[in-house]
């Protein structure tokens, strides 16, 4: 058993080592709209040419999204362990411009270290079938029934980081909002269970986010509260700090619509478990004390075949909701037949005017719920959120997570997707923050930044790597942006350089000529469109930014943010991290006035966790 494991460790090992190296092509590439069947442009022509480059698709690129197309996304999707939609998402898009990106032929030239030129023999403990290769050189799995242990079977998205852009060369700073926090609860979950957390499953803007800050509210007329503060980088002593914060107007309980609720519950048998099955019905259970009277309640469950158990329950009839839920057994396979599509007719049937239609889904990652092909499953939630059925995925579990399919599937239904290791957390995202979880009060949000080279040499936008998008596409209303919820807030980062600093870049060149700065003393404008829900017509919103005083050390929501940014560098051992520690993040918190805040309470305590695992022999 040792020598099988120091042997499967190996392989992980080579194979890591021999990754394909494409550098910087996620930030050559700025994709803002879904690309799928017969779409046209030079966004599909980039994605042709780069299938192309990694042999999932002959021929030339022709700019025109065909079948051959489809096909060859499909197989990517596959081989890199997507949701395998064959359209290109937000989250494809990430990992095919990316360093990590697997080439069609990935697997087939381990052969020739002897990995797959191999007996077979089954791994009895865990169901897993290994391949002994003729080298001796490691053993490397080729089919599992359930995570081996000590092996993880999780999921997670390539993140690549950009570096600094020159102000002078590209002054627009794009992209839209997000205002999920599953990354940090994994995170959370991983720490306090002693784990090391994989790189990828480390995204700065989900654990930002995930904290409450004092921003201004939402002025007369506008949708949210716009707070813009500067510091020195307590990681790079080169730049500062721009902190971007929304406060999104909060809708009073009495005034918000009706809500229509079916929770799409996962019974299959690896739902089995106090962490799965058994927390799914606490946390549907605390959310009905949210609940208006007026508010319905339906429970579709799937695992070998879909039933449903209750539709159109008033949330008044408490008791009825509870013993239906209390009634679900994880049990059976999960080839449900038609669970989803069961949950989006229901939602249909009780659906008023102007009410909040949405569906619950919560599962340990399996997305088989009825459909053909994860394709059908994302073409279908897409038409749905269009019709006014919007999707919220709830994530429970670990081991066999896939946290990339889970983030897609949100993304698709224009949900919000929570990860729930606890019931503190079930109440988080069900009860605390429900408004935000169900009531969007603004779509499509995206922000632009507009740097002014006389007073920024370079910025950094930290985070957001899967919501950057064309400068051009701010204005466009038929591209997607992020959308804001009741109370929500929504936290950005930036490192900037000063102009005239021994470390700002390079200016561009051009031949044309040189861009000549302008002689306003503002730093930047941040402009921002949303719309109202329900339009097809964005609003804008336009902020100039010119600090009162010299920026000094981090204070307030400042501080804090820093200390979050900092750890993340860290959890993900970024080219950026500079001189960060968790010395230093601990300084930072300790500035900080926690007190009262549960979560940020609960962040201190990991950060503590964090600085003793880092003393420990690797």
């Amino acid at each position: 058993m040792k020598n099988t494991f120091v042997k499967l460790i190996t392989a992980l090992l080579a194979l890591m080592l021999a990754l394909p190296c494409v550098s910087a092509l996620a930030e050559a590439h700025a994709f803002s709209r879904i690309c799928k069947l017969n779409d046209q442009g030079d966004d599909v022509r980039a994605i042709q040419e780069r299938l192309i480059a990694l042999g999932y698709l002959e021929g030339e690129a022709t700019g025109v999204f065909d079948k051959d197309t489809e096909a060859a996304l499909l197989a990517f999707q596959d081989m890199n362990g997507l949701l395998e939609t064959g359209m290109a998402d937000a989250i494809t898009l990430g990992v095919l411009f990316s360093e990590s990106a697997k080439e069609k032929d990935y697997w087939a030239k381990y052969a020739n270290y002897g990995l797959y030129d191999v007996e077979v023999e089954e791994a009895t403990e865990s169901g897993a079938f290994y391949a002994e290769p003729a080298m001796g050189m490691a053993m490397m799995p080729v089919a599992t029934a359930m995570p081996k242990a000590g092996f993880s079977a999780e999921e997670y998205s390539r993140v690549s980081e950009p570096g600094f852009t020159s102000a002078m060369g590209s002054q627009l700073s794009t992209f839209s909002v997000d205002v999920d926090t599953a990354a940090y609860a994994q995170i959370r979950a991983k720490i306090l269970r002693g784990e090391r957390v994989p790189a990828d499953a480390v995204q700065v803007e989900q654990m930002l986010n995930y904290f409450s800050y004092d921003y201004a509210g939402p002025a007369d007329g506008e949708p949210f509260g716009v707070t813009m503060e500067t510091a020195k980088c307590p990681w790079n002593e080169d730049a500062l700090l721009l902190l971007i914060g929304l406060q999104a107007e909060a809708v009073r309980d009495e005034n918000r619509p009706d809500y229509n609720l079916v929770f799409l519950i996962d019974t299959s048998g690896s739902m089995y478990g106090e962490d799965r099955l058994d927390l799914v019905k606490r946390a549907f259970m605390l959310m009905l004390d949210a609940l208006k009277p007026t508010d319905t309640v339906s429970i579709v469950a799937y695992a070998s075949m879909d039933r449903v158990v209750i539709e159109g329950v008033p949330a008044s009839e408490k008791t009825r909701i509870m013993e239906a839920l209390n009634s679900l057994e994880a049990h059976g396979s999960t080839n449900g037949s038609a669970g989803l599509t069961r949950a989006y007719e229901i939602a249909d049937r009780y659906a008023r005017e102007g009410s909040v239609n949405r569906i619950l889904l919560a599962t340990d990652g399996d997305l088989n719920v009825g459909l053909t092909s994860e394709g059908d499953l994302a073409r279908l939630v897409q038409e749905k959120k269009e019709a006014g059925v919007k999707l919220t995925v709830l994530g429970f579990g670990y081991g066999n997570y896939k946290d990339n399919k889970m983030e897609a599937l949100a993304l698709y239904g224009d949900g919000n997707y929570w990860y729930i290791d606890t019931v503190y957390e079930a109440r988080k995202a069900l009860v605390t923050e429900a408004g935000g979880t169900f009531l969007t009060v603004a779509e499509d949000v995206k922000l632009q930044v507009d740097f002014n080279p006389a007073k920024i040499a370079a910025f950094r936008l930290v985070g957001y790597e899967d919501r950057v998008m064309a400068a051009e596409d701010f204005a466009n209303d038929d591209v997607d942006g992020g959308m804001i919820g009741s109370g929500h807030q929504v936290t950005a980062l930036y490192e900037i350089i000063p102009a005239g600093s021994d470390a700002a870049p390079d200016d561009p060149q051009s031949r044309y000529g040189t861009f000549v700065p302008g002689n306003s003393a503002e730093w930047l404008t941040l402009s921002i469109r949303a719309k109202t829900p329900g339009s097809e017509v964005s609003n804008l919103y336009s902020y100039p930014f010119l600090p009162e005083d010299e920026p000094g050390e981090p204070a307030g929501n400042m501080r804090f943010a820093a200390a979050v940014a900092e750890t993340a560098l860290l959890l993900r051992d970024s080219a950026h991290k500079g001189s960060a520690s968790y010395q230093n993040v601990q300084a930072l918190l300790q500035g900080c006035d926690v007190a009262g805040d549960v979560y940020k309470e609960e962040f201190v305590y990991l950060v503590n966790l964090l600085q003793r695992q880092e003393e420990l022999p690797r």
